[in-house]
């Protein structure tokens, strides 16, 4: 029996989503937890997709499989719930089919980056980057949108090799402003390691330096040498909303 589940978390005491020897993840809490509710049976979930150290989730998807086809969902999301931190929850499970994954059923993924431009508030620590000065908005978008359809992104990514030759397309930037808080809504078919939050690092230091937004072609540019760029925006702004099926 295969169950899908959604689940948001704050990943500021987490090393990422994906499990690793010595070091507090996501994945392996939740998994340590069904653990214990189906009798300490090993469980191996999947999930759609990995966040970094410190990055957050408000629609982290993922799915595992268990044997028993008679299972309570609704006893199974509250039990489970109880057992988790208070940093992480499940909002919901459901029965799939067995053709379906997590990661590879997926169509697009929708991060969002938050910006405040203030140099300190305690209700939003380690949830938003501070920026202490006032962002060009207009300037932003501008650069914001090269970034906008199919192009290489192996400037933008710490990966070292990548299956696609680092080509991925980008459907939708948006920008909103309330206030003192910046949102950055990214929806594209995947996002590489870093990918984000070097996008919007080089943006940030575009708009901060005066730069032209057209740099930002030519490190878009398949035939130009690699050189990642050195600007990486904090992981605490970013946050994955949702993936789409």
């Amino acid at each position: 029996m295969r169950l899908f589940a959604s689940c948001y978390y704050k990943g500021t005491n987490y090393y990422g989503w994906q499990k690793q020897p010595n070091v507090k993840t996501v994945e392996e809490t939740i998994e340590n937890a069904l653990s214990k509710f189906f009798g300490n049976q090993p469980i191996n979930i999947y999930g759609a997709g990995r966040t970094d150290a410190g990055v957050h989730a408000f629609g982290q998807k993922f799915h595992f499989d268990i044997e028993d086809t008679e299972i309570d969902l609704d006893r199974l999301l509250y039990s489970v719930n109880q057992m988790l931190p208070p940093d992480i929850k499940i909002d919901d499970i459901e029965e799939v089919e067995e053709s379906f994954h997590a990661r590879f059923s997926a169509k697009s993924k929708m991060y969002t980056y938050t910006i405040l431009e203030q140099s300190k508030d305690p209700f939003l620590y380690d949830t938003v980057y501070f920026h202490p000065e006032k962002i060009d908005i207009d300037k932003l978008k501008e650069v914001l949108n090269y970034f906008v359809g199919t192009h290489n992104f192996k400037n933008f990514t710490s990966k070292e090799e990548d299956d696609n030759n680092f080509v991925r397309e980008i459907y939708s930037i948006n920008v909103d402003r309330n206030v003192d808080l910046i949102y950055i809504t990214f929806t594209g078919e995947g996002f590489m390691r870093y990918m984000i939050r070097m996008m919007v690092g080089t943006a940030l230091r575009i708009c901060e330096k005066d730069l032209d937004p057209a740099m930002v072609v030519e490190m878009l540019n398949e035939n130009s040498p690699r050189e990642v760029t050195p600007y990486k925006a904090p992981a605490c702004g970013l946050t994955l909303v949702d993936v789409l099926y």
